[in-house]
């Protein structure tokens, strides 16, 4: 039998470099890894202080990445699209002709609601918009649900605010760095979310399961009122979030439990909004002065006026 090839480099030099390169990488990784472990238990605040300086300095590379991901996950949906636009124009004609009436009778209900709200004397804008930014990174397989957004302390973002996206929620401001921002998702598990059911306002509590899902109980003791395919809505309780933000969809019962999937998916969302807080943005008196300024090209402000 053959001798096994000799490991060791001999006398070639390159060979010989190249070991001692990678011994060194891995001797410093190591160390540097450790250091940041005695300086996590021993000195928190150094801790974070280095945390904050790697959020803003890999900001730029987090944009980039994630203008090239989006990039690329949207060749299959362009292919696709172009070979099934035949098929779906054609539905799409039968589509509209079966939704006029629905939409000549949804106008005639918006206006006896702006009549009704005029009697009453309502206002449709609370000014809870604070500013728009984008999603530039969120975690899927961690154990803690998180986002990153490209605004911070410095375009007026607070902990506690809520974000939305065009879908429905999002979740809510976890910490803030001048310029970036960690958005605690719906499922992660410390995020809970009064909510109620859509159609008849049963409210419940919306947990997050941390692997993508909800579990939603129902306030009420007894038999479990959902069923798959109810639509949940904030609430409103508590104060964080506005009433009547698209929360997430059942999709299972199990006794007493039903699990649902968000209607925003945090991967495949760009821009989102910002809110004050439904507490915030009910006692805010009006002519709170002008907006602080926002980076150009990370987040446009948005306030209401």
């Amino acid at each position: 039998m053959a001798r096994p090839p000799s490991r060791r480099p001999g006398h070639n030099r390159k060979a010989q470099y190249s070991l001692f390169a990678s011994y060194v990488v891995a001797m410093t990784g190591a160390a540097v890894g450790l250091l940041l472990v005695v300086v996590a238990i021993f000195d928190p605040t150094g801790f974070a202080a280095i945390r904050i300086a790697t959020a803003e300095i890999t900001r730029p590379a987090s944009v980039t990445l994630k203008n090239m991901v989006s990039g690329v996950a949207s060749i299959d949906e362009v292919l696709a699209s172009y070979w099934r636009a035949g098929s779906q124009n054609v539905a799409l004609r039968r589509q509209v002709e079966a939704d006029r009436n629905r939409i000549i009778e949804a106008k005639a209900v918006a206006q006896e609601n702006l009549r009704l709200k005029k009697l009453l004397k309502l206002v449709e804008d609370d000014g809870s918009e604070l500013l728009t930014a984008r999603l530039i990174a969120s975690s899927s397989t961690s154990t803690r649900r998180l986002a990153r957004l490209n605004a911070g302390r410095w375009q007026g973002v607070r902990p506690g605010m809520p974000v939305r996206a065009p879908e429905g929620l999002i979740g809510r401001i976890h910490t803030t760095t001048p310029n970036t921002a960690e958005v605690l998702l719906l499922t992660d598990t410390s995020n809970i979310v009064p909510v109620r059911r859509a159609n008849d306002s049963v409210p419940a509590i919306s947990t997050g399961l941390g692997d993508g899902t909800l579990e939603v109980r129902a306030l009420a003791a007894g038999r479990n009122p959902f069923k798959p395919g109810d639509l949940l809505v904030t609430s409103g309780v508590g104060g964080v979030y506005q009433p009547n933000i698209p929360v997430a969809v059942i999709v299972r019962i199990a006794g007493e439990i039903a699990y649902g999937v968000p209607l925003a998916n945090p991967s495949r969302v760009d821009a989102v909004v910002v809110e004050r807080s439904f507490e915030e943005a009910v006692t805010r008196p009006e002519g709170n002065g002008p907006p602080a300024p926002v980076e150009p090209g990370a987040a446009q402000n948005s306030v209401t006026p």
